[in-house]
């Protein structure tokens, strides 16, 4: 298969599921099962075929695999072209396993517009996924920016009380970044003749420019970690959002972010990138402190969850600019294990919202009496939200901390104080939902977790647990890859450094 193109097929096939989904005209009750199923079986497919591309990758390659070019408008040097290399295919993996999960959740919880809701989805799957492989400028620009119109619809049509505000907020807070971005790109375009990544990577842009680019993708990227201060739309999109859109806007959205930031300011701005680090150091460091003593207050499941992002997110940006093999690494590792811990966690609110239909944290208490199998499941992935060793969170945590520690030691005493607060709302979130007193009727007629739950939550499980035991098979995907990507800046930087030393 390696000569197939796997990854237009692995991108595009969802679309094929909106296809079958479209002319579904009979009962709504009927009309509804169907889309459930279609959109299912094509998750499922497209996850058995990003297999096929993380079985057909070399990890000794630190170059772009699988590739596919085509010419597309060749008068501007735009062209469809797709690759995957370490970084990129592991996102591409989350994104396809998330998606059967988050279709599985919705199969009771959404019971109005069933069919749109799965077309909407399905569409969201194959915007992230041409995302992460796209190769062009502009191709990418419109992956990344197409993303925004499906979870603006799944966030203002299927939401909470509040749903409209919380879309558009998340709407015009990205579309306001991603319009400066725009403009880097056509800057860009403007100095090198072509839109093509690695291309544009291998080009040397003047020291005065890559500071106006920098900020305009920083920009872009920094709202879609989020960062402090521009993070303030998260809390109320999680909030409203239905369980399936916080899985996905916190398992893959986030990660759009730093996996930008890992694409284009860092390789193709090295001078910016070594100018800025302290802000974004700072910046992280505020994120973390500060986002984990807000989560401490916190009256509402998701929104804990929700702060708590922002806090790990902290630690992505840290170990992305501590700019050393394990650093990087360390926040790679990171935002793969956030993506299912903190999407087993929003699935652990949807299992008690279902029932009682509220997240007020006040109005649980003891369900380790009636829920014991969920209350074992909402153990296990708080301790990996902690970092608890022999867990996805540890591996990531301890290397971006390791990185951070090479480059920066105030940096990273100073977030390892995020540790000790993300164990304090953590524990203090489960101890008030499971344990205590069962004084409430409703609570105490809530029923253990059902068989699609546990079909839910059984790969998650097993996922967070291969990651924190054999981390390695992770981490050999991107090392080749990483230490590329640091060479590339490395030798950027010392040839920017010689070409001032000759104009001296």
């Amino acid at each position: 298969m390696a000569s197939w193109p796997l990854l237009s097929f692995t991108t595009f096939l969802p679309l094929i599921g909106i296809l079958l989904i479209l002319p579904l005209r009979t009962s709504e009750a009927e009309a509804a099962r169907n889309a459930r199923y279609v959109a299912l079986w094509t998750t499922l497919v497209t996850f058995v075929l990003s297999l096929f591309i993380w079985a057909n990758f070399d990890p000794a390659n630190p170059g772009y695999q699988m590739v596919e070019r085509v010419d597309w408008m060749p008068e501007f040097g735009i062209s469809y072209h797709m690759g995957v290399d370490g970084i990129s295919v592991l996102f591409v993996i989350l994104s396809t396993f998330l998606m059967p999960l988050c279709i599985l959740s919705s199969w009771e919880a959404v019971q109005h517009r069933v069919k749109e809701y799965m077309i909407a989805f399905l569409a969201l799957e194959t915007l992230m996924i041409g995302m992460f492989c796209a190769l062009d400028m502009v191709l990418f620009y419109m992956f990344f920016e197409g993303v925004l119109i499906p979870m603006f619809l799944i966030i203002g049509v299927w939401g909470g009380a509040r749903r409209v505000y919380a879309a558009f907020k998340f709407f015009l807070y990205t579309l306001l970044g991603s319009v400066l971005m725009l403009l880097a790109i056509l800057a860009m375009y403007y100095v090198a003749g072509t839109t093509d990544i690695p291309t544009i990577t291998a080009t040397q842009f003047p020291r005065s420019m890559q500071m106006w680019l920098w900020l305009a993708f920083f920009a872009s990227f920094a709202v879609k970690v989020p960062m402090w201060p521009v993070h303030t739309w998260l809390p109320d999109a999680h909030v409203e959002a239905p369980t399936a859109g916080s899985v996905i806007l916190a398992g893959v959205l986030l990660k759009m972010g730093g996996y930008g930031l890992l694409r284009f300011n860092i390789p193709m701005m090295p001078e910016a990138t070594e100018f800025f680090t302290p802000l974004v150091y700072t910046m992280s460091v505020v994120a973390v402190i500060y986002t984990s003593l807000v989560a401490l207050v916190q009256e509402d499941m998701k929104k804990l969850i929700a702060y708590s992002s922002v806090a790990h997110m902290g630690f992505v940006t840290v170990g992305l600019f501590a700019l050393n093999e394990q650093g990087i690494e360390g926040a790679i590792f990171q935002m793969l294990s956030h993506g299912v811990v903190s999407g087993a966690l929003f699935l652990c609110v949807g299992v008690v919202y279902d029932r009682l239909h509220t997240r007020e944290i006040s109005r649980y208490g003891g369900l380790v009496k009636n829920m014991p199998k969920y209350a074992v499941v909402f153990l296990f992935m708080t301790m990996a939200s902690v970092g608890l060793p022999g867990t996805a969170g540890f591996v990531g945590e301890f290397l971006v901390m390791l990185g951070a520690f090479r480059d920066n030691t105030w940096v990273a005493m100073l977030i390892a104080t995020g540790m000790v607060l993300g164990a304090a709302y953590a524990l203090w979130l489960f101890r008030r939902v499971v344990y205590g007193k069962l004084t409430r009727a409703d609570v105490r007629s809530m029923v253990d977790l059902t068989p699609r739950e546990i079909a839910i939550f059984v790969p998650l499980v097993i996922v967070v647990l291969w990651m924190g035991v054999y981390p390695s098979s992770f981490l050999d995907m991107t090392s080749a890859s990483v230490e590329q990507l640091i060479q590339t800046y490395q030798t950027k930087l010392a040839a920017a450094g010689d070409v001032s030393l000759a104009a001296r």
